[in-house]
């Protein structure tokens, strides 16, 4: 019984994962069409700026109620849908009066934001935020209902759906107009631009929730206030953890425009935006990991070898974190023709942040001794020291180095609370990581970065190869240390006929 539910957890995070990197991977295509479509790299530092407020804004609105339903959901069984339906009625409230709000005060609270002659970009991404922060609560009913395959194709409709308004409106309503301008004259606005950006989500989202209708219609609505009490007082204080969190990947581009204002800082922002976005295939390749290997480390060992499963998993996930590292960087310049030519200034913050992303997901893996101990308040204040130094990092170098100092001040959060989080993990949760391996990793990724810098000849082909090489060596250390040919499977069956 319990390797049947195994296999199902498998499945199941194999569907929600696939879902959630390929999601991710396909919102990332956008950014070529944004940096070479958009009129200037300042247009796509609004588009940074405001989606960053709106990943904030969505934390704010869901107040940790998914988790709260989820918990209640469970142990409440026989009353599931009394708890659906009180949580979803409450997160539609607030999210409605939310919405009603950004669209009543658009004009100070685009003001506010540093966007006075925008104001319809507020009331939409209020109205977006809302409607997201909404289905946020059918989505948790379908993971509740164990419903992968629909939560999941309902995701991807969301994410063709906002590419192909993307595609309609900054590709071919442009040609169009240049070549047959009365077929759209009657809506379309060739001086709109990023306003475009927004107008595609907003019809995404929308159409996304028509596609939830069915999960959100009920013939009878109940709502417990004594169930809801109980939900709030679980749920409150995950929003405090879920702010810290999304603060410290948010903060930096959201703070920018106060500390670099007007059309250069928006620029200047649009830069750091993009070339963070070529580092997001770190993010996305760390999560593929975490999601393919997690399971087989939970289903291959038993209770009495679980710490050596975290120590395994950890040791793992640094590897092939610093062989995506070196490979993005060996490959620059192949990665650099995502964005436009305009943007390759910026290109100095990509090892920073790839940094950045490795010491996020190693804290998120150090993660488990908290949240096994059930001291989870640990892993909130960890956070918080995090936001203490985004703020004052991006206060102090920012003026001075522009979004360099944001590079490093993300960089110098997640190592702090890297190390902080093993500090206190060790006292608690004592698990023997490998940490000669892993130094060894270390010092053998930071020699090859070094010497790829020595390699600057003129000629393109030869710095890749020379490049290869050196990707060549780091493969050849992992193959010899820690991953045999044996191991793999179709390839071993050559390596043992020798």
């Amino acid at each position: 019984m319990a390797e049947k539910q195994m296999k199902k957890l498998a499945k199941d995070t194999a569907i929600y994962g696939v879902s959630s990197i390929l999601g991710k991977f396909l919102n990332w295509l956008l950014v070529p069409l944004y940096t070479y479509i958009l009129e200037s790299s300042a247009d796509y530092g609004v588009v940074t700026n405001l989606y960053s407020w709106t990943a904030l804004l969505l934390v704010i609105l869901t107040y940790g109620m998914e988790t709260g339903f989820f918990r209640f959901a469970n142990k409440h069984k026989e009353d599931s849908e009394k708890v659906y339906t009180t949580t979803l009625l409450t997160v539609g409230a607030t999210s409605l009066v939310f919405a009603i709000l950004c669209v009543v005060f658009d004009k100070p609270f685009a003001t506010l934001l540093k966007y006075p002659e925008y104001p319809e970009y507020i009331s939409m991404l209020g109205v977006v935020v809302a409607i997201d922060a909404f289905a946020s609560i059918p989505f948790a009913y379908l993971r509740f209902k164990n419903r992968p395959v629909k939560f999941a194709a309902i995701k991807f409709l969301y994410i063709g759906l906002n590419i192909v308004f993307n595609l309609f409106f900054l590709v071919a309503c442009p040609w169009l107009h240049t070549h047959a301008p009365e077929t759209i004259s009657w809506f379309y606005n060739p001086g709109y631009g990023v306003g475009y950006v927004i107008v595609s989500n907003i019809l995404s989202t929308v159409l996304q929730t028509i596609a939830l209708t069915p999960y959100i219609y009920r013939p009878k609505y109940a709502f417990d206030r004594a169930m809801l009490k109980q939900i709030l007082r679980y749920s409150l204080p995950l929003l405090v953890l879920g702010i810290a969190g999304i603060m410290n990947q948010t903060l930096d581009k959201i703070l920018f425009p106060f500390l670099k204002p007007g059309v250069e800082g928006a620029s200047e922002l649009g830069i750091y935006g993009a070339t963070s976005k070529i580092a997001m295939v770190m993010l996305m390749f760390t999560q593929a990991f975490r999601y393919a290997y997690e399971p087989f480390i939970f289903a291959q060992h038993k209770d009495k070898n679980s710490i050596t499963a975290y120590a395994d998993a950890m040791k793992f996930f640094i590897i092939f974190s610093y062989l995506i590292f070196l490979g993005m960087i060996f490959y620059m310049d192949i990665f650099k023709y995502i964005i436009q030519r305009d943007y390759w200034v910026g290109l100095n913050v990509v090892p920073i942040v790839l940094m950045s992303f490795i010491f996020q997901g190693i804290f998120f893996n150090l993660s488990l001794w908290y949240k096994l101990t059930d001291k989870t308040m640990y892993g909130a204040w960890f956070s918080l020291l995090g936001t203490v130094i985004i703020v004052v990092g991006n206060i102090l170098l920012v003026p001075r180095f522009s979004y360099t100092g944001s590079a490093w001040a993300a960089f110098a959060c997640y190592f702090v609370i890297m190390l902080v989080s093993y500090y206190f993990g060790q006292k608690h949760m004592p698990i023997k990581y490998d940490m000669k391996t892993i130094g060894l990793y270390t010092v053998a990724t930071g020699i090859l970065y070094l010497l790829s810098l020595l390699i600057n000849t003129p000629y393109g082909w030869l710095n890749l190869g020379l490049k290869t090489i050196l990707m060549a060596a780091f493969l050849l250390l992992i193959i010899k240390r820690d991953f045999p040919l044996s191991s793999i499977p179709y390839i071993n069956r050559f390596i043992k006929q020798k």
